[in-house]
């Protein structure tokens, strides 16, 4: 599973290394944020790809598992 750590990052560096990691995916994509609205942009990206999403709540903020 890839793994993208977008933690602390601003806008819109985690969209730009998500979408870079769904690209060249080959099963699911872990995403790493630490605020609401980059977990709802990820979330939105992948439905906008056909993919379905898992989030969960984590200390130091959301991971979303992009199938």
């Amino acid at each position: 599973m890839k793994e993208v750590d977008a933690r602390g990052l601003s806008c819109p560096e985690p969209i730009m290394l998500t979408a870079e990691a769904l690209k060249g995916a080959d099963g699911p994509v872990k995403v790493l944020v630490s605020e609401p609205h980059q977990r709802t942009n990820v979330e939105k990206l992948a439905k906008d790809r056909g993919r379905k999403t898992a989030t969960k709540e984590i200390d130091t903020g959301f991971e979303i598992i992009i199938e």
